[in-house]
């Protein structure tokens, strides 16, 4: 009886070694991982630089950009553009230019300011004194065998006469001349008073007499030598030179 046990419980174990060894041979079924989520679109990258960035007004600059990753790009000034390049303007006023690029990704912007300084006129150099004289004093003309100034040349001396009682540190030098008829002698007492009635008249707008010197040259220095009376009168004149 003790056998037979010992045989059945053998048997037992026997099967229930089997057992497990077949439990321990099976495959056990794999997990399939989720697939991975895609990949977000990358954003726009935007630089845009201007050269020189100080200009003169009037010069040209020069702006160039470039962009990854952007499907509209556009700049300021210039409208769309292409995602790379350069661009010569001509900005009126200091600028700052705006670059947009947009894509799937989102927007990026970039910028670049150009200073444009205004030109500058030269100023003239200041007028000198003879410069002023040759602008503002006329000579005057007389009649024949007349030293007294013309109702007609009373504004231009005058006008004369301002300008030298506002200008006092200007002297000057009446010339008092005379076509070629008559004596030497006769002209040039007919100079002396012709030169010595504008003086007068000077005296009476302001003028201070120590600016003025006169000499007569009669018809010892004339401006036209043709013999009518268009180039008489043309030497029948108190001539006003300026004395540096």
């Amino acid at each position: 009886m003790t056998r037979i046990r010992i045989r059945l419980l053998s048997s037992i174990i026997v099967l229930a070694t089997a057992f497990c060894l077949m439990g321990c041979n099976k495959k056990v079924a794999k997990s399939t991982p989720p697939p991975a989520p895609p990949l977000p679109p990358a954003a726009p990258t935007a630089t845009l630089a201007v050269t020189p960035d100080v200009i003169q007004q009037g010069q040209n600059t020069t702006l160039t950009w470039e962009t990854q990753n952007a499907k509209e790009i556009t700049i300021t000034g210039l409208g769309t553009v292409p995602a790379s390049g350069s661009r010569s303007v001509t900005p009126g006023s200091s600028t700052t230019y705006t670059l947009d690029a947009k894509g799937p990704g989102g927007t990026q912007e970039a910028s670049a300011r150009v200073t444009v300084n205004p030109v500058v006129a030269a100023k003239p150099p200041a007028e000198s004194e003879q410069d002023l004289f040759a602008r503002n004093v006329h000579d005057l003309y007389f009649d024949f065998n007349k030293a007294n100034i013309r109702p007609d040349e009373t504004t231009i001396a005058q006008s004369d006469g301002q300008f030298l009682a506002q200008h006092p540190d200007i002297k000057i030098l009446v010339e008092g001349h005379c076509d070629d008829r008559g004596s030497e002698e006769y002209n040039l007492a007919l100079g002396v008073s012709r030169a010595e009635a504008l003086k007068q008249t000077l005296a009476k707008d302001g003028v201070n007499t120590a600016q003025v010197k006169t000499i007569s040259y009669g018809k010892e220095k004339p401006f036209c030598t043709t013999d009518d009376e268009q180039c008489w009168q043309e030497n029948r004149r108190d001539h006003l030179v300026y004395q540096p």
